[in-house]
């Protein structure tokens, strides 16, 4: 069984979208620490003056606050800033806005209150709209795991039987594979490749990458994610 693993991350990008789609299961790990300045609580969407940054601002108190126990900062308007960003400047007009803009809109008309709760309903929302039905767990209610880094995601994988964990290419550096080996789990790394698509947004011929994949969703629709299944065999198929 091969496992995979990430942070929960709001408007989740496509590469995230993939690791989760070639995976038997999906392991959040809202257990870990939260990442100040990271990807956690943001990402890009396309917009008619180009990308735009949406931020879903945060309550910093300790460093060490873990991503399950993350508040979100409501004193600011950031909902009707991130509906009004995606919808009236970025995707009404996009060719599958009619399709999944009131489901969209829907999240933004919901009150949130942690982090890691919106998180996943952005991530639930676009894995069931690319019909991608890889099964999710929170490692919060898998136990508790004494291990760091890549003892920790040994033992995870361990706990759910896997055979191989999955990973992302940005970790080869501190992924330790004979760890996993002492476990018996192998290690396979994702090489992810972005797949081009029509961008209602932008001029023929140009092309705008690691986007939020609302985007793909948005401008190519459900079909959105052969392309990105498409993409993948060619990476293989070069490698």
């Amino acid at each position: 069984m091969r496992v995979a693993m990430h942070q929960p991350h709001y408007l989740p990008w496509l590469g995230l979208v993939d690791k989760i789609d070639r995976s038997d299961l999906f392991i959040v790990l809202d257990h870990v620490q939260y990442e100040r300045k990271g990807w956690q609580n943001r990402n890009y969407v396309a917009s008619k003056n180009g990308p735009v940054l949406l931020t879903v601002p945060v309550i910093q108190q300790s460093r060490d606050e873990r991503v399950m126990d993350k508040v979100i900062d409501n004193t600011q308007s950031w909902r009707e800033k991130h509906r009004r960003t995606i919808a009236e400047h970025g995707y009404r007009e996009a060719p599958f806005w009619d399709d999944f803009g009131d489901s969209i809109l829907e999240i933004y008309g919901r009150e949130w209150h942690r982090l890691s709760d919106i998180a996943m309903a952005t991530t639930r929302f676009v894995l069931e709209s690319f019909d991608i039905t890889t099964p999710t767990v929170l490692a919060s209610e898998l136990g508790e795991f004494p291990g760091q880094k890549s003892e920790l995601l040994a033992q995870l994988s361990a706990k759910v039987g896997a055979t191989t964990m999955l990973s992302g290419d940005g970790a080869r550096g501190y992924v330790d594979e004979g760890i996993f080996q002492r476990y018996g789990i192998g290690v396979e790394w994702q090489n992810f490749q972005h797949p081009e698509y029509p961008q209602h947004t932008v001029k023929k011929g140009e092309f705008l990458p690691r986007m939020a994949a609302l985007d793909l969703l948005l401008n190519v629709g459900p079909a959105g994610v052969d392309l990105l299944r498409e993409a993948r065999s060619r990476g293989q198929s070069a490698g």
